[in-house]
């Protein structure tokens, strides 16, 4: 199986072609990080609602663990330290909350960034790939079987009459030449149907 022509200039743009798919690809790739990143930033709001929520039911509830010692109100003072420190943790949650609704949304952005422009590029790169590696291989065996050299002639004469008018006609024309089997116009004429693809003879 070969992957890539024999011809120097559809080789290279085989080459060429590759590389902007890749280049593509990598590039698709680099901007969805980007974005991601910059979703993230929506995240930094998250995290300083959770710190300060979290400092706070900190002190709320040193505060209130403090006024447990005073006597007689200590217990009457320690209830609503302690209702105003769950309530400063529920400030902690809601910023736990907020970062992992941004990250969600920063996976799901990047996934459909990334997803999308590379299944194009591939749609649209790898099926003429794929084409042109299976018709090569296709034409190389029928050129190394009995008889190929003929059916690649034929098909040089049903192809495009642009190649064939670079070459010397041959007496009678190539069609004559190729149903009398003369094997110099046959193997110019496989040849030509094998250049036609990449390959060759």
């Amino acid at each position: 199986m070969r992957l890539y022509a024999q011809t120097p200039a559809r080789r290279n743009r085989q080459v060429l072609v590759d590389l902007i798919a890749l280049a593509l690809i990598a590039v698709a790739v680099w901007a969805a990080l980007v974005v991601r990143e910059t979703i993230m930033l929506l995240a930094e709001p998250g995290r300083k609602v959770e710190s300060s929520g979290d400092r706070l039911a900190e002190e709320l509830g040193n505060a209130g663990d403090a006024a447990s010692d005073i006597p007689l109100i200590g217990g009457v003072l320690k209830r609503p330290l302690e209702s105003a420190a769950d309530a400063s943790s529920g400030f902690a949650d809601a910023g736990v909350s907020l970062q992992e609704t941004v990250g969600q949304i920063a996976n799901v952005v990047t996934t459909a960034l990334i997803v999308v422009p590379v299944f194009v590029v591939l749609l649209l790169w790898l099926p003429p790939r794929l084409l042109w590696i299976r018709r090569s291989s296709t034409l190389r065996r029928l050129a190394e079987a009995p008889g190929g050299a003929d059916l690649l002639a034929l098909r040089a004469l049903t192809g495009s009459p642009g190649a064939l008018a670079k070459l010397p006609v041959p007496p009678g024309g190539w069609a004559d030449a190729w149903r009398q089997g003369d094997r110099q116009a046959i193997t110019d004429l496989s040849a030509i149907a094998l250049k036609r693809i990449g390959l060759r003879p």
